[in-house]
């Protein structure tokens, strides 16, 4: 039977594969695992909190409803947030008296899909270990609390949402002694696209508050939009946008707003690799780069490393997925790290990716330097880089296949410095992914379809 916990919670078509029964299931096995609500002499032994927030796909009112029912059934009291970011679930769990979140979200999958995860007390992700627990003792019977030992429900969406945007505006902004807020991003004209998703309300008034000029799409979320022509999965209306209107840079958030690209004043994107550039280095200038590293992962571009190595930064890399990079940043107490793909995590402020946050803070590094966003993007070149999916293969012999290794240390001494290869097999799929980096966009072509020739011969499912 496959893991029903994938790399970033439960996920699946709603209402087919993550069901209402599912969510509750999910919800009582929850409370089992990761907390206690035992009685004596028929009181509470100390309540028991869980915290819940949502996206604003349609689905999610109703495996809201059921995720709190098995965990207020399993004698926790839930607090439910209403729509609010992934990263806002994350920060409440970690200043709230609570001893874990859940997430009802999709991020940037289309709308029909949903799924539900689970932080620990502290706003940090489960562990594979925990989630395996969890996944142990789903739909077992058990002797669930009765009387005063079970749970409430209460819904606070405003309150929550308040705490989370006071947190974020903290970030850039400290409150003065006589506690008004600074506007460090005063003058600054952005567009920010919300893809119709958790950050609607959130972003824009964030960014106000830090004292931009904020020109906002994609915020009018009806439970059907979320990432539809929208968002950081598709830039090109905020791309045209920022040109209409002439701001001086736009910024994309996904549906559940953990990540964020860019774009320049002429358009251009911004990725994930060069965000984590301009703010490793704005780091490291005010001494708050741990050891001078960042974290990234195998699918960072080579352009990045070389530059930040001649900047004096070095770098760790870690298998795809943010939570993969947090682990690396808590094992060695780097205090930066995220993907391309626009999972930035700033662990100054946050325990996992935070796309409004980064948005905050790469705003400010614009004001801060005194240079266009195009300007610092422009010290963090990217090389070429191609990518094959080789399907219907034999994934698990990609590392050990010899024609295959031959190849690849061949084409890596070709490439020398100036580029790379990486293959990397699919977590779900029977399915290899190539990719190559060079020196010209020829150039990684050719290498890149040399390899995945190869795997597919070599790795051909019979």
């Amino acid at each position: 039977m496959p893991k029903m916990f994938g790399t970033d919670g439960v996920r699946g078509l709603a209402n087919k594969d993550l069901t209402a029964r599912l969510a509750l299931d999910l919800g009582d096995a929850a409370v089992r695992v990761l907390g206690d609500a035992g009685t004596k002499d028929d009181q509470p032994e100390g309540r028991r909190r869980a915290l819940v927030g949502r996206d604003t796909r349609v689905s999610g009112d109703f495996l809201a409803s059921a995720l709190s029912a098995g965990m207020s059934a399993g004698g926790f009291d839930v607090i439910d947030a209403g729509i609010i970011p992934t990263p806002g679930v994350a920060y409440l769990t970690s200043v709230l008296n609570v001893e874990m979140g859940a997430v009802i979200s999709a991020s940037h999958n289309p709308m029909p899909d949903n799924g539900i995860k689970f932080f620990a007390r502290g706003g940090f992700k489960l562990p594979d270990q925990k989630e395996d627990e969890i996944e142990a003792v789903l739909g077992q019977d058990w002797e669930r609390p009765t009387g005063a030992g079970v749970g409430r429900v209460s819904h606070d969406q405003t309150t929550a949402t308040n705490l989370y945007i006071d947190h974020l505006v903290s970030t850039i902004a400290p409150l003065n002694d006589d506690q008004t807020q600074p506007k460090p991003l005063k003058g600054l004209k952005i567009v920010a696209d919300c893809a119709n998703g958790a950050t609607s309300v959130v972003a824009p008034e964030a960014l106000r508050r830090a004292g931009a000029d904020v020109i906002v799409i994609n915020a009018s979320p009806d439970g059907y939009n979320i990432n539809k022509n929208a968002g950081s999965t598709h830039p090109e209306q905020l791309q045209a946008m920022v040109k209409a209107t002439d701001a001086v840079m736009g910024v994309a958030f996904d549906g559940d707003a953990d990540r964020c690209l860019a774009v320049d004043e002429d358009g251009n994107m911004v990725n994930g690799d060069q965000i984590m550039g301009i703010l490793a280095r704005a780091k490291k200038r005010e001494g708050k780069l741990n050891h001078d590293t960042l974290v990234v992962t195998v699918m960072s571009n080579l352009g990045l490393k070389l530059a930040l190595k001649d900047m004096g930064i070095k770098t760790v890399e870690t298998s795809v997925g943010d939570r993969y990079v947090l682990e690396e940043m808590l094992k060695g107490d780097y205090s930066l790290g995220g993907e391309q793909s626009g999972h930035v995590i700033n662990r100054e402020f946050a325990t996992t990716g935070d796309g409004t946050l980064t948005a905050l803070t790469l705003c400010n590094e614009v004001v801060k330097s005194g240079k266009s966003l195009k300007e610092l993007a422009a010290d963090f070149p990217q090389l070429p880089q191609t990518l094959i999916n080789v399907p219907n293969v034999d994934k698990k012999a990609a590392s050990t296949n010899k024609r295959i290794q031959d190849a690849v240390a061949h084409e890596e001494e070709l490439l020398g410095d100036s580029g790379r290869v990486l293959l990397r097999p699919s977590g779900t799929e029977p399915l290899v992914r190539v990719m190559a980096e060079a020196a010209t966009q020829a150039y990684a072509d050719e290498v890149c379809t040399r390899l995945a020739k190869i795997v597919a011969e070599e790795l051909a499912l019979k």
